[in-house]
């Protein structure tokens, strides 16, 4: 946008259950909205899990309680926008706790910042993605590759985006996704026909989120991220 560059602390976080990263975006949010901390992105995979946004509801979740423990999966409702989404292994999920006022922009300008990123990031492995108008994400012609749902408190983002890297596409099929009857899913290594990992999609999504956000960015270590945010006297 041609302003000064956004300071942003990014994560790596691994596998993290999702009470727990859902915990950890709460608490950094905090340290932006109070000024403790610049924004933060933090990189992680979920267990199975499926989340509930706020125009979802549970007739668009397909399994019963006891068929959610056979497949090892949980049910979350979630404060993001959008609607039933599924988070596993082998899906990357950013989330955002980023001052939108730095940007001095509306939620509608940073979601297609975002949308700009994945495209961007996808372009890297010579996969020509796109937007379709009115629904938010990644798409690969009427596959989607990428979800995106974001709640905002205080002007700072929490929540954010799930890129498809090499998930089990079998959980998609219990969810209509999107609020789409016939709404499908796709892969970065299904359309690839490859095994990608999502390791390899962190770097090219960084660059992306750096150009488009116009971020100076420090990575962190998850050590380093608990001693900066535990120096505010609020503890791990």
């Amino acid at each position: 946008m041609g302003g000064n560059v956004v300071p942003c602390n990014i994560v790596r976080l691994g596998r993290v259950e999702y009470l727990k990263g859902l915990k950890l975006q709460h608490r950094l949010a905090a340290e932006v909205i109070e000024g403790h901390s610049p924004g933060w992105i933090t990189f992680l995979e979920h267990p199975h899990t499926y989340t509930i946004g706020r125009k979802g509801s549970t007739k668009d979740l397909h399994l019963t309680g006891s068929q959610l423990d056979e497949i090892g999966a949980r049910v979350y409702y979630a404060k993001r926008g959008g609607y039933v989404t599924y988070h596993g292994p082998g899906q990357l999920v950013g989330y955002m706790m980023l001052n939108l006022q730095c940007w001095g922009s509306n939620v509608r300008w940073f979601i297609g910042a975002l949308e700009a990123s994945l495209i961007d990031a996808l372009s890297t492995f010579d996969i020509e993605a796109e937007t379709v108008e009115g629904q938010p994400g990644v798409w690969k012609g009427e596959e989607k590759l990428a979800a995106i749902g974001l709640h905002i408190s205080q002007g700072v983002t929490t929540h954010g985006f799930a890129l498809n890297v090499n998930p089990n596409p079998d959980y998609f099929s219990h969810i209509v996704s999107c609020g789409l009857p016939d709404a499908r899913t796709t892969s970065v290594s299904r359309l690839l026909e490859r095994r990608v990992l999502v390791r390899d999609v962190i770097d090219p999504v960084i660059a992306a989120l750096t150009n488009h956000l116009e971020l100076d960015v420090t990575e962190l270590s998850p050590k380093a991220m608990w001693t900066s945010i535990s120096s505010t006297n609020r503890g791990p």
